[in-house]
């Protein structure tokens, strides 16, 4: 569009008529971005569409929650049946340990060196902040901020 043909468009039309068309222009464009963000926040939050969207990666987390829960159930009916040689074989590891080293009878885990359990130590605290600070720009962004009154002058 060269300027020949804006001056054609526009001739004939005073300086605010030509501003009246064109916020006339502007604010039914507005107008059509906000019925579409309102029909894109409706299909967002509408359970339904988003089920028959998504059915797929709802079965197979149900397949999956199902399995695991089996699983979970097979292994806890195994531990059931055999807990009488699980005990006996955590027995026995204990006697080994109590003869091995009788000064650490009630723990089984080996003394780590001083550098390994500093930098376990430091991940764990670098971590814990982590999770800190995430769970408070969480809660930030969702509580709103309570705005503070000019205080009347007296």
């Amino acid at each position: 569009m060269n300027a020949g043909d804006k001056t054609h468009i526009t001739k004939g039309l005073s300086d605010r008529e030509q501003v009246e068309r064109t916020a006339d222009r502007i604010r039914d464009e507005l107008l059509l971005t906000l019925e579409e963000l309102e029909r894109r926040r409706e299909r967002v939050l509408d359970v339904r569409y988003q089920a028959t969207r998504h059915q797929d990666l709802l079965v197979g987390v149900a397949i999956t929650a199902a399995v695991l829960t089996g699983i979970g159930v097979g292994v806890a009916i195994w531990r059931a049946r055999h807990r009488e040689q699980i005990l006996a074989r955590h027995r026995l590891k204990a006697l080994e340990r109590a003869w091995q080293h009788p000064d650490r009878v009630a723990s089984s885990a080996e003394e780590r060196p001083l550098p390994v359990e500093l930098g376990r130590k430091l991940i764990l605290i670098f971590a814990t902040a982590l999770a800190t600070n995430i769970a408070k720009n969480s809660v930030q962004s969702l509580v709103p901020r309570n705005r503070t009154e000019p205080q009347k002058a007296q």
